[in-house]
């Protein structure tokens, strides 16, 4: 039988987001107390935070949290940990859903300069560790604890916006599987991989390129963010006895 997340606390960074916020839908509906991360608003501006409010409003259950925190800066996911832990006492379920991409030609190995190269794996994997860092103690505490990153298979593939959003997810799948054995018993570990998302996440692509990947899809259409929503939902209340695995979901995508 599914496990109820009733009395659990999990943590969305990015949980503002098209995913992330989705998630955050399903995992309240489960039961579980829902805390989700938005970027912090520059001086006079509330726009993030109001956003933030809004997806804590519309979602089921109470005792919903929002936090600024940035991904690429450590000292604020330490200060997010530490919000959590007085707000709540404790932390159950990690869920890592932040990153970005800029479509580049893989032909075009000059636009890959090293100041986007390094602005990319320091958001898309040091910043998805530097969180699991941070919150692995509370989760260790939880005697329960679960960590899922967000992948892709452009990590699997080499396909994908660019050469480099594809290494650093592969750099996620790695990381999934070294903190499977790592953190284990306490915390299990685990991916979900998406192909195509019907979210603005990749810039430029919208009704048209979603149509034309959705001919070429077994299941003959691209993800909602509900269906990765969903797969990360599984890893907490069916998926009790896996650890280590990144679990696709691209309607066959891959094939």
């Amino acid at each position: 039988m599914p496990i109820s997340l009733h009395d659990k606390v999990a943590v969305i960074i990015g949980g503002a987001g098209g995913i992330g916020a989705a998630t955050a839908k399903v995992m309240a509906e489960a039961g579980a107390r829902v805390v989700i991360t938005h970027r912090p608003d520059a001086p006079g501006s509330t726009t993030k935070a109001d956003e933030a409010a809004a997806i804590l409003a519309s979602l089921a259950g109470s005792g919903h949290r929002a936090f600024p925190a940035d991904i690429a800066n450590s000292e604020t996911l330490n200060a997010l940990r530490d919000s959590v832990q007085a707000a709540f006492g404790r932390a159950d379920i990690l869920v890592n859903t932040a990153g970005f991409t800029k479509p580049i030609a893989h032909t075009n190995l000059d636009a890959l300069t090293d100041e986007l190269i390094d602005e990319m794996f320091v958001v898309n994997w040091r910043g998805q560790f530097a969180a699991v860092r941070a919150f692995a103690p509370m989760l260790k505490a939880s005697g329960d604890g679960l960590i899922v990153s967000v992948s892709s298979i452009a990590g699997m593939n080499g396909a994908g916006s660019s050469i480099v959003y594809g290494a650093t997810k592969a750099g996620i799948d790695v990381m999934t599987k070294s903190l499977g054995r790592a953190l284990a018993p306490e915390i299990r570990v685990l991916g979900v991989s998406p192909g195509v998302v019907a979210t603005e996440f990749v810039p430029g692509r919208g009704a048209e390129f979603n149509a034309k990947t959705a001919a070429t899809t077994p299941l003959k259409r691209v993800a909602q963010a509900e269906d990765v929503a969903n797969a990360i939902l599984a890893c907490a209340t069916h998926l009790t006895f896996s650890t280590g695995s990144t679990i696709v979901v691209d309607g066959g995508r891959a094939l």
